[in-house]
C-alpha cells in the first residue's frame, strides 16, 4: 500500500458521501474543481489554518492505491506538493475514519500521524 492520505471533512458532508457511497467534494474541492488532501506531514498545517477551533470534523484515511484516478500532485502552500484528486472519491478507498476534536487551544491530537 502507498503512504496514506487524508480527508477532512464536516460530519455532515462525509454523513452524504457514505449514503451516496462516494464522495463528490467539499465545498471548497467542489469549487475548485477537485478533492483536497494531505499527506501526514502537512495534516496538522491543514487542521490548525483551515479548521482551527471546529467541531463536528471527520478525518478520513485514504489509500491512493484503491483510487480510481491516479492523484495530481499540485503546488499550493509555500510550494507544498499536495495530492488532488480529479474524480468522487470512492468508499472502497477510504481505510479508516473517526471525528476530529480540537483543545481547548483550538488545535487538534493526532496522535496516530507520525
Amino acid at each position: 500500500m502507498a503512504e496514506p492520505i487524508y480527508k477532512i471533512a464536516t460530519q455532515s458532508d462525509w454523513s452524504a458521501a457514505r449514503a451516496a457511497g462516494e464522495l463528490h467534494g467539499t465545498p471548497v474541492d467542489l469549487a475548485d474543481g477537485y478533492i483536497h488532501f494531505s499527506t501526514a506531514a502537512q495534516l496538522a498545517e491543514t487542521l490548525n489554518k483551515h479548521y482551527a477551533g471546529q467541531s463536528g470534523l471527520v478525518l478520513v484515511t485514504i489509500d491512493p492505491d484503491r483510487l480510481p484516478v491516479p492523484l495530481q500532485w499540485e503546488p499550493s502552500r509555500g510550494g507544498q506538493l499536495f495530492p488532488h484528486l480529479y474524480a468522487a472519491l470512492p468508499l472502497e478507498a477510504v481505510i479508516a475514519e473517526r471525528e476530529l476534536h480540537a483543545g481547548a487551544d483550538g488545535k487538534f491530537d493526532l496522535p496516530e500521524i507520525a
